[in-house]
């Protein structure tokens, strides 16, 4: 079917939801749609003539243009998410579109951008999101489902509760929650980490000690059981405890009693146990590493947390809230991310989990001054580029290292000048200098 003969094409365009326009190649705007004029609140006759940074105020107006780099490359941008400033002074979020236009010979004239409108969408995201959290737990999944729906049941018990997931999937959180849900809301919430402190350590630091138990035991010191009383006490990779205090917190669960070092009498205790681990337990008791009359007693409640990978739909609204929550925390006013930076985060295994995706964001907030994050801004094993040739891909970086990834990046950009460095990461001189010592200790 030919194109009609007597329809203009502006009438086509103007008939479009989308706001549509096209630029010169020196950026004067050479036609904009109906469509444009609304969502920017600028009539088509003030913005034709115009150049295309004076009317939208983008995002990427400040040296990251769309339309450049297609006119540039000959390429085509589609569903890049940034926001300009609308007429009344508001941001407005947008989804772009961008191609470089030709005339018949082939020869280049110009760009064209199309854009659609996501503030009705953003708001619609924003209102339902509210209502897939479960105290400060975010998901949605089928996965996540399963547990929300027996977390209230077993937070009212006084069961102990055994949370079983790959490191970095929040079960620190999951023991707030069971603590925040129980009646012992109103008493303390204490977490050990077991595997982080060495054997005798840990046991003082459990249990406390007495006057005169050592030789710089001057004076009692109260345990963390003690400073738990009343309320919940997380016990953090409880695989990794060693068998001598494995029997002492077989005590702890069977008598509710304990003896801190050097004590003579046993002590009464009244808290409530949520342990946790990475590790599969019952192949530990088969290999006799860890007491089975212990596990039993741990194991009375179970719940397994899914991994990421099993839960991709979260990662979205996991997303927004850590963009949300860097936003408050360093006072900057990240809009989200790009729909191909998300496209790329969805394909991602994170064998990190959740911290894995926290530690990106922070990474990005580093690199992103503002709008939305983009590819660009992602560490350097995420980049498109890198990804099939990334090593470790299946490898989380510490957060450490994707500092000094960041860091390196941005003394590139600066030649190795420090303080443009420093302006531009939004840090201080002496930050810079303490990352590029531990980078350097990190490289030995």
């Amino acid at each position: 079917m030919k194109f009609p003969s007597n329809l203009p094409c502006s009438a086509v365009l103007d008939s479009l939801a989308d706001g549509v326009f096209t630029v010169d190649r020196d950026w004067n705007i050479t036609f904009f749609n109906e469509a444009a004029s609304r969502i920017t609140g600028i009539p088509a006759k003030e913005a034709v003539g115009s150049k295309c940074w004076d009317v939208f105020h983008s995002s990427l107006c400040d040296g990251d243009c769309a339309l450049r780099s297609c006119m540039k490359d000959c390429g085509r941008i589609s569903n890049k998410s940034i926001f300009f400033i609308h007429a009344d002074g508001r941001k407005v979020p947008v989804s772009i579109s961008a191609a470089p236009l030709v005339d018949a010979e082939g020869k280049l004239i110009g760009g064209v951008e199309s854009f659609r409108d996501l503030t009705d969408i953003q708001m619609i995201r924003r209102e339902v999101e509210e209502s897939w959290r479960f105290e400060d737990i975010i998901g949605k999944s089928a996965q996540l489902g399963k547990v929300f729906s027996i977390l209230p049941q077993v937070s009212k018990s006084e069961a102990t509760v055994l949370l079983l997931g790959e490191s970095g999937t929040g079960k620190e959180l999951f023991a707030r929650a069971i603590h925040n849900l129980s009646e012992r809301k109103h008493g303390p919430f204490v977490a050990v980490n077991c595997g982080a402190l060495p054997d005798n350590l840990l046991e003082s630091e459990l249990f406390g000690y007495k006057a005169g138990a050592f030789t710089d035991a001057r004076k009692d010191k109260a345990g963390r059981f003690e400073l738990a009383a009343g309320g919940t006490i997380f016990l953090d990779e409880i695989g990794d405890m060693p068998a001598k205090l494995q029997v002492k917190l077989l005590r702890v669960l069977q008598e509710k009693t304990f003896e801190p070092l050097g004590a003579v009498q046993s002590v009464k205790t009244n808290v409530r146990i949520v342990a946790a681990t990475n590790k599969n337990l019952a192949e530990l008791v088969e290999e006799g590493n860890f007491r089975q009359d212990l596990y039993y007693r741990l194991n009375v409640v179970t719940l397994n947390l899914p991994a990421l990978k099993e839960r991709v739909e979260d990662i979205p609204l996991l997303i927004n809230h850590f963009v949300n929550r860097l936003n408050a925390l360093q006072g900057k006013e990240i809009d989200g991310i790009s729909e191909d930076t998300l496209h790329i985060l969805m394909r991602h295994p994170f064998p990190g989990n959740v911290r894995e995706l926290e530690n990106i964001l922070e990474f990005a907030f580093i690199l992103c001054p503002s709008g939305f994050i983009q590819v660009e801004h992602l560490p350097e094993y995420l980049q498109p580029q890198a990804k099939d040739t990334a090593p470790h891909e299946d490898t989380p970086l510490t957060m450490d290292e994707i500092k000094c990834i960041a860091v390196r990046r941005a003394l590139e950009r600066n030649n190795g000048k420090k303080m443009a460095t420093c302006r531009e990461l939004c840090i201080s001189k002496d930050t810079l200098r303490r990352t590029i010592a531990r980078c350097e200790n990190i490289d030995a």
